[in-house]
């Protein structure tokens, strides 16, 4: 009678800790999938958080324009003024890391005798897919739904690419995605207005779960 409450104790702390038990583990497959793809587990930590601490960095550039603007309210009773930042930056987490990251694992296949033209061939697809479905929103800039990236750069890979399945998912759904989306619609970004940030808040997530699938095709 008395060990009844230390039982369901035991098993509440069970229940509150299992989420943390489930983030390790796919933290451990991750790491594991990154040093399959030639990067060791300390360097996929600090890769992780700078993607994440970067995605708030953006480089300009061109140069910030303020633009004064007014809003009108109330069947155009009223106008408020408002301040407008125009210009073109790039982000730090969301293009520039997972760029130099590509462009490793390029080299990587083909130093490893890897033919490249799957690849090349998946990137092309990726932005086909990613132009036609990004999105220029106002206040928001381009956006791209976030499972868009992962799932399409995963399945091209398994079937252009299955023997390096991981390094081309990862290729073609960050370039694809960088170079469809963002690049080829900053015109009609900056026709919108706004700040426009490649690779930022619009597709950082889709770039970010790209590393993440990539890594757990490489895990398994």
């Amino acid at each position: 009678m008395f060990f009844l409450p230390v039982a369901f104790l035991v098993f509440v702390a069970f229940i509150l800790f299992l989420p943390i038990l489930f983030l390790l583990g796919y933290f451990q497959i991750v790491t594991l999938g990154f040093e399959k793809l030639g990067i060791s587990s300390g360097v996929t930590i600090f890769l992780l958080l700078a993607i994440l601490i970067g995605s708030s960095v953006n480089i300009p550039l061109t140069k910030k324009r303020l633009i004064y603007k007014e809003e009108s309210r109330f069947f155009g009773l009223f106008r408020t003024p408002y301040i407008e930042a125009r210009g073109i930056a790039i982000n730090l987490g969301g293009a520039i890391i997972p760029v130099l990251l590509s462009l490793y694992f390029l080299f990587l296949t083909f130093r490893a005798g890897f033919p490249l033209q799957p690849i090349l061939i998946a990137t092309f697809l990726m932005i086909l897919f990613s132009k036609s479905l990004a999105r220029i929103i106002p206040g928001r800039g381009i956006v791209l739904p976030a499972l868009i990236p992962p799932i399409f750069s995963a399945l091209f890979a398994f079937i252009l690419a299955p023997d390096f399945a991981a390094p081309c998912a990862f290729i073609a759904g960050v370039l694809g995605t960088l170079i469809g989306a963002d690049v080829l619609n900053l015109n009609k970004a900056q026709k919108v207005g706004g700040f426009v940030s490649i690779g930022g808040a619009g597709v950082f997530d889709g770039i970010f779960l790209i590393g993440i699938v990539s890594a757990l095709l490489a895990g398994f």
